[in-house]
């Protein structure tokens, strides 16, 4: 059969079988009504309620403050408070909407075929991995359709009203493709580019959650896709979910054909569900209604006079489950691992230095805390070899600038080729949305010291077992009596500080559930609560800052690593992250080759701003090295890390410095920070600057 017409089959199943999902649901839907009727802003059950306004709370969709505001504006009882935090997000929505939502467009293709020698509109689909699209059932029936078929992201008019520039790329059909009827789902590899480059690393990916609490009926839902293969558009607002079903979403937005396989999107910018058809209005023997109520004609009537009552998705959740169960080759497990923790389609991680006591998904990806006990990072040191930096051509880029990636805490143990794609894969992201050149990896030069610092602060990483139920609490106590002269109290202190903590303690009311043991550890809650960080991994984040400032055998150590991976010559372009901040700017005040000087110094989600980091960088009466030219500084409010930010408070009129708006979860990751236009110009102007 040839493929469209299958194509056609599986579509009209599918709209028989929504059609009757609506119709058996009938009676719970008018309970939803008449509650909505009656002015009940939410009508789903208590148990939803609290699991999204969890998850806005946790994931930092409701601003702490404002929550605060708005619960203790009057007295509510326990379900009123859930609620009115979840309705915090129903009329308002902070500026972050927009750009994340451009961000978030930037993952979704169009899907054409190849028929008849004819390039046609097909679908919609979008990455949920580096490498890995998602799409309908019901568009690739099966891998050799995928084959006839390509992606095109950029298929948009830009915010100029003029055609964007196209990038396509194709599908790898053989490498994987998984499908599912009942969900009407595909999951689909997509070839690299020409270069080696993996089509996330220049647009970004969704990052799919099995966690719950992402949506409850009647809230707003937004649709990205290519309704009749036209160029991208969006449908918000006047949109919201009508029904929740076991495995399915039905939702009131506008869509057409060709929205087939688009992302669906709760305010946050999370994917609930994969929109797959139009619920149609049937009589009881399940025939098609037209908009007048007469049976629709198949063949004769069009698809636009059919009386469409509803949209109907597949929830994430039920997607990521049947991907966890199905029973995949050891290598095709690995590529639905790159998708993320919160999939929940993760292998055994690789042993790590540490056995860890919370679990993986809570903290970011980049900045993973690490905790555990001696005899276990012994083993794991003692079967891993260290890692080494990479150099890149000395011609590149020209021969005159180089491109250098210094990376921050708890990198040990990872591979740096890996490392640094991830880096270029964000900063490309970024070049591609400024309008401006990629880069290839090869051609940046990543010094690699991660083995190295892990080896070095060994002795600092053990808690003890027995702290498992409260791992901040037993490393902050540790690190807090390691730092002899208080520098680390005085780390998290001033941070907490910085992000609004009240200096005479913590009014119970802005704990939003918190435990306050102690100044210290009141400290760490309140950053955590703000920041959406656990409390362990800014202990340790915190830790690893003054340990490397304080320990002049470390610092030695690290210097001396990065030291083996510079260019000896030449203008440097050195972009930096977390605590490579730290050790960047000492690298240039100290370390940095004679005949080399930094044109441009990039700082990303650093603690440099900070008053206990700043007065051991640069001693007193002294000023900031002359070694940098020009610097630019990117932060986000949310970012535990970046909490002395902006910079020119503390070192001084910066170049530029850029607020930007992170994923919630993701706030401290260097892709993320790099993936902002305005972060991945800077660097593009100072690396390729134009000539006259």
């Amino acid at each position: 059969m040839p493929a469209t017409d299958e194509t056609r089959q599986l579509q009209e199943q599918q709209a028989a079988a929504a059609a009757k999902r609506y119709r058996d649901a009938t009676a719970e839907r008018e309970v939803i009504e008449d509650k909505l009727a009656a002015g009940v802003k939410y009508p789903d059950t208590p148990q939803a309620i609290a699991n999204r306004a969890k998850r806005l709370l946790d994931q930092g969709g409701v601003p702490p403050t404002a929550a605060v505001e708005s619960i203790y504006a009057e007295a509510l009882d326990g379900s009123e408070t859930l609620e009115r935090i979840v309705g915090l997000t129903m009329d308002l929505q902070p500026w972050s909407f927009l750009p994340r939502g451009v961000r978030a467009g930037s993952t979704v293709a169009r899907i054409s075929i190849l028929r008849n020698g004819l390039e046609q509109p097909h679908a919609t689909g979008f990455l949920v991995s580096p490498r890995l699209l998602l799409t309908n059932h019901h568009v690739f029936p099966n891998a050799e359709t995928a084959q006839l078929c390509f992606l095109e992201f950029n298929a948009q008019v830009t915010i100029d009203n003029a055609r964007d520039t196209v990038i396509r790329y194709q599908l790898d059909s053989d490498t994987f493709f998984v499908a599912d009827k009942h969900l009407d789902y595909a999951l689909v590899a997509v070839k690299p580019a020409a270069d080696g480059r993996l089509p996330g690393e220049i647009f970004g990916w969704n990052r799919l959650i099995i966690e719950q609490g992402k949506i409850v009926v009647n809230d707003p839902v937004n649709v990205i896709g290519h309704p009749m293969g036209r160029l991208k558009e969006i449908a918000v607002r006047d949109n919201a979910v009508v029904q929740r079903l076991e495995d399915f979403l039905h939702y009131r937005t506008d869509t057409e054909p060709g929205n087939s396989g688009s992302p669906v999107y709760n305010d946050q910018w999370e994917v609930v569900a994969l929109h797959h058809q139009g619920v149609p209005n049937t009589d009881s023997q399940g025939h098609i209604l037209r908009k007048d109520g007469q049976p629709w004609r198949k063949g004769i009537d069009s698809d636009d006079t059919v009386d469409y009552v509803s949209n109907e998705g597949a929830r994430t959740s039920s997607i990521l489950k049947h991907l966890a169960a199905l029973p995949l080759a050891p290598e095709q497990r690995a590529l639905l691992a790159e998708m993320g923790p919160e999939s929940g389609l993760q292998q055994e991680f690789a042993a790590g230095p540490v056995e860890a006591l919370v679990a993986p998904a809570s903290r970011p990806p980049q900045e993973a805390a690490a905790v555990g006990s001696p005899s276990h990072l012994a083993a794991a040191r003692a079967s891993a070899a260290p890692h080494i930096g990479l150099k890149a051509p000395e011609d590149a880029f020209g021969g005159r600038r180089h491109l250098i990636f210094l990376h921050g805490r708890s990198q040990h143990g990872k591979n740096p080729a890996d490392l640094r794609r991830r880096w270029t894969g964000g900063l490309n992201h970024g070049l591609t949305r400024a309008g401006r050149s990629t880069v290839a990896p090869e051609n940046v030069w990543f010094p690699f010291y991660g083995d190295r610092i892990a080896e070095a602060i060994g002795q600092h990483e053990a808690i003890p077992i027995s702290y498992a139920d409260a791992p901040a609490v037993a490393a902050a106590e540790a690190y807090a009596t390691e730092s002899v002269n208080g520098t680390y109290e005085k780390l998290v202190l001033e941070a907490a500080a910085l992000d609004g903590m009240p200096q005479n303690g913590q009014p119970a009311s802005e704990n939003l559930g918190s435990t306050v043991v102690g100044s210290l550890h009141g400290a760490l809650s309140w950053l955590a609560a703000k920041t959406g960080v656990d409390a362990l991994t800014i202990a340790t984040i915190f830790r690893d800052v003054d340990t490397y400032l304080r320990d002049d055998a470390i610092r030695t150590a690290v210097l001396d690593c990065v030291a083996e991976t510079l260019p000896p010559d030449g203008e440097l372009v050195l972009v930096t992250h977390s605590l490579g901040t730290v050790v960047g700017m000492d690298l240039v005040a100290n370390r940095l080759p004679k005949r080399t000087k930094v044109t441009l110094l990039v700082t990303a989600g650093s603690p440099l701003g900070m008053d206990a980091v700043y007065s051991r960088l640069i001693p007193p009466g002294t000023r900031r090295s002359d070694a940098v030219e020009n610097w630019v500084n990117a932060w986000c409010p949310t970012d535990a890390v970046a909490i002395g930010c902006p910079l020119e408070r503390r070192w001084g009129k910066l170049t530029e410095e850029h607020a930007v708006v992170n994923a919630s979860e993701r706030a401290h990751s260097i892709e993320e920070y790099l993936a902002h236009p305005e972060v991945a110009k800077a660097i593009d102007e100072f690396l390729r600057p134009s000539t006259p």
